[in-house]
């Protein structure tokens, strides 16, 4: 028992990987009192999302900025918050991760980010993992094909998936850079994100029109890349002919070591 919650490790005897999980801290008998936070940064059009347990205090950060760390800890330290995690979906091209600079100045946060990223953390994780804080448990669903290493994070309870660069609303991320691949991105998406029940809210890590949310169902339905055979999505994907980004020859290498603002800030 640590902290006041309990946390537990499974172990992938086959690939001898301790893979960790984080269960309820909170007593079954106390009601549930949370807190969802949907946080953007305009220069790189990336939302993060705060989550927390307001009884325990525990917090979670997807997808932080470096540019909004200041923001957001202040925020958390206004609401009396811990931060316990600074995780992200993938290893972002477009943002250096803030998740570096956060461990810096809020103690006892932990960065997390999946095993496939081959990225440094202090915890990673595989398809299936199950990790929280407080009464929150997000379960990790492997969405590659943007990148090797993209996940999904489902929390089933409020029926909501934060779904990275993989899905993003009425279009998905780009496959022509970092290992990207549109079959997989298609096969990914479709099994484990657009599998989910209609009415689960999808929140993605960018939105360059303003909108803030879609739905399973809704993506379905209007999606204009992902509504076509596979055949045709693997078309249009390699028919895009987008631009390098910008940022991807210093965002990379920095985000590989989730985002030490001390490699960051000399690079």
């Amino acid at each position: 028992l640590f902290g006041g919650h309990a946390h537990a490790k499974a172990v992938d005897s086959s690939a001898n990987v301790c893979r960790f999980v984080r269960f309820l801290s909170a007593s079954a008998s106390m009601k549930s009192e949370l807190l969802f936070r949907q946080l953007f940064d305009q220069k790189s059009c990336t939302y993060s999302y705060l989550l927390a347990d307001l009884n325990t205090k525990e917090a979670l950060l997807i997808d932080p900025v470096l540019e909004q760390v200041e923001r957001d800890a202040k925020l958390i330290k206004e609401l009396d918050l811990r931060l316990v995690y600074a995780v992200n979906t993938h290893v972002h091209a477009d943002h250096i991760t803030g998740s570096g600079k956060l461990k810096g100045i809020l103690e006892g946060c932990h960065s997390v980010i999946s095993a496939a990223s081959k990225a440094e953390a202090d915890e990673h994780l595989n398809p299936g993992d199950v990790f929280g804080v407080g009464c929150i448990k997000l379960e990790a669903r492997a969405t590659p094909g943007h990148t090797n290493g993209c996940m999904t994070y489902v929390w089933h309870d409020q029926r909501k998936a934060f779904t990275g660069d993989a899905l993003l609303i009425r279009g998905c991320g780009r496959t022509d850079f970092q290992e990207g691949n549109p079959e997989r991105l298609y096969d990914s998406v479709h099994s484990q994100i657009l599998s989910l029940p209609d009415n689960y809210n999808l929140y993605p890590a960018h939105d360059y029109k303003g909108q803030t949310t879609t739905t399973v169902g809704e993506e379905l339905k209007y999606n204009p890349r992902l509504t076509k055979s596979k055949a045709e999505f693997v078309d249009i994907m390699n028919n895009l002919n987008l631009s390098y980004p910008k940022m991807i020859d210093k965002a990379v290498p920095a985000n590989l070591v989730c985002g030490f603002h001390e490699f960051a800030d000399s690079s």
